[in-house]
């Protein structure tokens, strides 16, 4: 391990559904100068991998350990849907579980302070909010979303009706009435939130952990019509044509390997941008504008943040990740639980989603699958698949202290989790995790590992060949181990049966080995029995798509 100069502090970004290639960093034409920075004084990586939706990875991040453990083996949203399936089953309480010792908690007890701003999505009682989970300050969106303005639809009765905000600070529950200021935004009020949190006398010194957990790009795309009006035109020849443009300059930079190919574009419930009349197109084009602006925002954000931990003298001796939760967004997940009429109703009912209003407080849009497939190219599909293309997300990591100066701006292609940020930080930290006894109860080993000696170069891989990880969410299965990665994605979405494939070589996954590789397909379906046997696992393929209505039956709203 690389001699760190005195403990460090850690700060960690997620962003929401960022696509893989949304940033300049990743081959992206969205203006984020402050993440090309980021990764200029640090590392990119572009084979990371965290669940395929933001609670379970969020519940990943801060146990170091597999969502079926942690608590989130489903989203909560979907938990409620069959609630027979998950009924008293460990790792399915819908909230991040005391059987994991949370990261904050066990930096706590080693005398870090700790905060976070952002979205939370890992319990909606009292008891599961952040306060609980070691955190001395915190500022968060109890729910998996919300509206980026101050804009609280409610009916004649004054009763909230749709996109319900529930905001706890402090492990406080705050009126959004009377205690959110008239100008809020949310990727703005985040940031200052945070960096009150970092200026706080209650720091008093101490090394700290701060997350800053955007809810940015998340629908509904809000943003301030200035910021929008600086991509007028970029996105008016379509999703295809955005997609070209991303792949070729993601392999320019290095980011995507020469010869790659890239999964053809698949569309569900969209209809696909050439049988679009021309005012629905413009509407599109004019939709990944409040995206990219969103985006932009963010990136200014984060600057701000950067800036403040240099002016303190200590942006050297800070760890910082910027990540995204999952892969781009291309089909209103966490809406998935009230898709319904009721859901077009209220949107219908409480918002404005004419031409000239898209982007403001009062409207509500969500880009198509096709756009979600330019952000993930040449991956397949996006959020809520195991496929690359939902599981595989763009990764910054910088910390000159452990980082040789020699790498700054390189690309590390190694394969990594998000399980493994927090064995990194405890190392960083010269803390070990207290498993099996924490705090009197009984706490899980973590999954992940320390990325200490690959970043510093005494190591040339994180997991070797032998290291056997696995997926699931919404009945789609997935099992890696060395090149090979076995994929089962149920119909009405996939083809039914499990897919090989060789991930190195192809990480488009287009071309199924299994009929010709029979005894490796079988090899890795015996490694995902043993998944299910460790992590508790709860197969849910038999039921999950005869009773939950997918969101691509709707229809779109403009």
């Amino acid at each position: 391990m690389t001699a760190i100069s005195k403990r460090p502090n850690f700060i960690v970004i997620v962003a929401d559904d960022l696509g893989f290639t949304d940033t300049s960093a990743f081959g992206g034409e969205i203006n984020t100068p402050n993440l090309y920075k980021l990764a200029q004084r640090g590392l990119r990586f572009t084979d990371f991998h965290t669940a395929s939706a933001c609670s379970p990875t969020r519940s990943m991040l801060l146990s170091g350990t597999d969502n079926h453990i942690a608590g989130l083996g489903q989203m909560r949203e979907f938990i409620n849907r069959i609630p027979e399936k998950f009924a008293d089953k460990p790792g399915y309480e819908g909230y991040l579980n005391f059987r994991i010792a949370a990261l904050p908690e066990i930096l706590k007890e080693a005398g870090y302070y700790n905060f976070i701003s952002g979205k939370w999505h890992l319990g909606f009682s009292e008891e599961h909010w952040p306060d609980k989970r070691g955190f001395h300050k915190s500022f968060t969106l109890i729910p998996g979303a919300g509206n980026h303005y101050k804009y609280y639809p409610k009916d004649e009765d004054g009763h909230l009706k749709f996109m319900t905000p529930i905001f706890e600070s402090d492990g406080r529950k705050i009126d959004p009435d009377k205690e959110i200021p008239d100008d809020f935004y949310s990727t703005d009020y985040f940031t200052e939130k945070f960096l009150s949190f970092l200026d706080s006398e209650e720091r008093e010194d101490r090394p700290f952990l701060g997350l800053l957990t955007y809810t940015a790009p998340h629908w509904p795309y809000q943003a301030p019509q200035e910021v929008i009006e600086k991509y007028k035109g970029v996105y008016d020849d379509g999703p295809r044509k955005l997609r070209e443009r991303r792949l070729k300059d993601a392999i320019k930079l290095g980011i995507i390997p020469e010869g790659i190919d890239p999964h053809a574009v698949e569309t569900h419930k969209d209809s696909a941008w050439d049988d679009l009349t021309p005012e629905e197109q413009q509407t599109e084009a004019k939709i990944m504008e409040i995206y990219a602006a969103m985006v932009e925002i963010m990136d200014t954000n984060i600057g701000k943040v950067l800036d403040r931990v240099e002016e303190l003298g200590e942006l050297d001796n800070t760890f910082i990740v910027f990540m995204s939760d999952n892969g781009a967004e291309g089909m209103l997940m966490e809406a998935m639980a009230t898709v319904s009429q009721n859901f077009q109703y209220f949107i219908s009912k409480y918002y404005n989603n004419a031409y000239d209003n898209l982007g403001n407080k009062d409207s509500f849009v969500w880009y198509s699958e096709e756009w979600a497939q330019a952000a993930t190219a040449p991956y397949y599909m996006y959020k809520m698949w195991a496929s690359e293309g939902g599981i595989r997300c763009p990764l910054i990591v910088s910390h000159p202290d452990l980082i040789p100066e020699e790498d700054n701006g390189g690309i590390k292609d190694g394969f990594v989790t998000v399980m493994d940020i927090l064995p990194t930080i405890l190392e960083l930290a010269n803390v070990k995790h207290p498993a099996p006894d924490f705090q009197g109860r009984q706490v899980a080993t973590v999954r992940g590992s320390s990325w200490v000696d690959y970043l510093s170069h005494n190591s040339d891989e994180v997991h070797n060949d032998d290291k056997i990880i696995g997926w699931e969410l919404f009945a789609q299965q997935a099992i890696r181990k060395g090149k090979y990665k076995a994929l089962y994605i149920p119909k009405p979405l996939g083809s039914d049966k499990w897919q090989l494939f060789n991930i190195r070589t192809d990480p488009g996954e287009t071309t199924d080995l299994a009929d010709e590789n029979p005894e490796v397909l079988a090899e890795m379906i015996n490694y995902w029995s043993e998944y299910v046997a460790e992590t508790g696992l709860v197969e849910v393929a038999d039921v999950f798509y005869d009773r939950v209505k997918m969101e691509y039956e709707t229809k779109r709203l403009y």
